[in-house]
């Protein structure tokens, strides 16, 4: 079957994708955004986690034909032409990951959280990011990075702060 996509804002026609093709396998196979990591491919451990629409979206349980008409953003479409996305920036400074391996998962579950959510509490963040499991830190850097990065949307945009 022929799938149209929108990731990171270029569309892409894929002539014959499986019906059962995963949006991660997808994302991975056919388009090399290989920054989203595939961990279970149950839904379990969030490692595939994509925004779509502005929600995070566990990429290996949705079916990529599914993803039709909507706008999905992997990890490398954070980067822009000005530079790393703040929370990269602040992932990197707090050396919030050991292996990595997760990290991409934790900076789009914080991006879709800042973005609908400017000022979360710590405890907001630790329910967002709750869903992406980790093995090597304690979740303190990414914790403490998303946190940084609130204070400094608030700080440039305190009128943002108080809705």
């Amino acid at each position: 079957m022929k799938v149209s996509l929108r990731v990171n804002g270029k569309d892409y026609l894929l002539e014959e994708v499986h019906p059962l093709e995963s949006l991660a396998e997808v994302l991975r196979e056919r388009l090399a955004l290989t920054g989203t990591k595939r961990g279970c491919d149950t839904g379990g451990c969030g490692m595939c986690t994509v925004i779509i629409d502005g929600k995070p979206i566990y990429s290996c349980i949705m079916l990529a034909w599914q993803a039709q008409e909507t706008s999905i953003v992997t990890v490398e479409g954070l980067e822009t032409e000005k530079g790393l996305d703040p929370l990269q920036e602040a992932f990197i400074k707090n050396f919030a990951f050991q292996c990595g391996y997760c990290t991409p998962a934790f900076l789009m579950v914080a991006k879709s959280l800042l973005d609908s959510n400017p000022n979360p509490t710590e405890q907001e963040i630790r329910e967002a990011v709750s869903g992406v499991l980790c093995r090597c830190t304690g979740y303190a850097g990414y914790i403490k990075s998303i946190k940084e990065v609130a204070e400094q949307k608030c700080v440039k945009n305190p009128e943002d702060a108080n809705t």
